[in-house]
């Protein structure tokens, strides 16, 4: 019989949790619920208890609620939850995981979450879920439903809500992934809409070649997924033509990279071909979000929520520093493409971002940077979208992960 886990504060909300509990009972689950909390005593009895939670990151429950400091007591439970539900998983025991609660609660909870693998259901019923999710969900996939009202007693709206909820678990827990046919090594490509010629390209030339290629969109959360992914040993090969989330961390855009980015292939040893796709722009909202500091900078409006600024040879400069120093840590082997006509398809010539001094200092800063010793390097007179482009890379990688297998 599958299990879903409940995580959450039984002080606070045991009742609601007792409620959402039994409604998954109903439809054949079995539930263990993980109490999170640190003050007054559970309102539902746990299977696993606050001690156990707190001992599982060597902290005292008791010490934690004496010290009075919610903020310290949240991050604690919440790293001790974390560790509950990987041994449970790890055990066959968890096949879903679920949460109820506000801002506070939602963070514990979520935290917990993503300790698990991509593909484990994870359902939060929260008072946050109809605004900026971003740090709830982070790079996993967690699902965030909307409480419309408080997680404060069951009534005629919430028990409707926590229904659902419930169903929504029990039917991730039993759901199967059907066959899909003979399994293919994994690659894993980063795609921007400015460089997705090169990626169709390349990503039909490695299927061609016998790969499933998985792309993201490079949105700070696509990239920190693609990370994600590679940190877990599902992919053979990373074929990073976008490391555009860059510019958005060093220009305060909104899509900026997760600390992470272009790290999880090197650190694993994976091989991997990167390249420089769209380091030409930072993106922010619409037209009338864009920081004042910026206004006299060059913009162009993509679409209606989407504006997006030309970066500086400053930034350039800067962001080739990151790059290179990425790629120099990298432990696996790793080949760098340079598109020297443009790395986007709005930086060529003629286009509203072609501009050749920034790109000169992108480019002179990776020469200078790169160590040569431990990183291939390819400069080729095409722009990033060029087929020629996209085939060497994609052909490199194959090359890169043969000599592996």
């Amino acid at each position: 019989m599958p299990t879903v886990v409940l995580v959450g504060t039984l002080d606070t909300k045991g009742t609601e949790y007792a409620f959402l509990a039994d409604r998954i009972r109903e439809h054949g689950i079995e539930v263990l619920l993980v109490d999170a909390g640190i003050v007054g005593g559970p309102l539902a009895a746990p299977d696993v208890t606050r001690d156990q939670v707190a001992a599982a990151v060597g902290a005292d429950v008791t010490a934690l609620a004496s010290a009075g400091d919610r903020g310290a007591a949240i991050e604690t439970m919440a790293r001790g939850a974390a560790e509950v539900v990987t041994r449970l998983h790890a055990e066959g025991k968890l096949d879903a995981v679920g949460g109820l609660g506000g801002s506070g609660g939602s963070a514990l909870v979520t935290h917990a979450m993503r300790a698990l693998p991509i593909g484990v259901p994870k359902l939060m019923v929260s008072t946050v879920a109809s605004g900026d999710t971003s740090p709830y969900v982070g790079s996993v996939d967690v699902t965030m439903m909307y409480s419309v009202v408080d997680i404060a007693g069951i009534n005629q709206v919430s028990a409707r809500i926590m229904a659902n909820a419930a169903g929504a678990l029990a039917g991730m827990a039993k759901a199967t992934v059907p066959p899909l046919g003979e399994e293919k090594p994994i690659v894993v490509a980063s795609m921007f809409g400015v460089t997705t010629p090169a990626v169709t390209t390349a990503r039909e030339r490695l299927e061609e070649l016998g790969y499933e290629v998985l792309v993201f969109h490079q949105t700070g959360a696509g990239g920190g997924s693609m990370e994600k992914l590679l940190e877990a040993g599902f992919a053979v090969g990373s074929l990073d033509v976008t490391t555009t989330e860059f510019c958005d961390q060093v220009a305060g855009g909104v899509l900026a990279a997760v600390p992470e980015r272009l790290e999880s292939a090197g650190g694993a040893g994976i091989p991997q071909v990167v390249s420089l796709g769209a380091l030409d722009m930072v993106n922010f909202g619409p037209m009338d979000t864009v920081p004042e500091r910026y206004r006299d900078r060059n913009l162009y409006v993509h679409n209606p929520t989407i504006t997006l600024m030309r970066t500086t040879p400053e930034e350039c400069r800067e962001i080739a520093r990151i790059v290179a120093g990425k790629l120099n840590a990298a432990t696996g082997p790793t080949v760098l493409y340079v598109p020297l006509k443009g790395v986007s398809a709005i930086a060529t010539e003629g286009q509203v971002f072609h501009d050749p001094e920034a790109d000169e200092a992108l480019f002179s800063t990776l020469r200078e940077l790169v160590d040569t010793s431990k990183v291939e390097v390819h400069e080729l007179e095409l722009d990033v979208n060029d087929p020629e482009f996209a085939l060497a890379m994609a052909n490199r990688l194959h090359a890169l992960v043969a000599e592996r297998s």
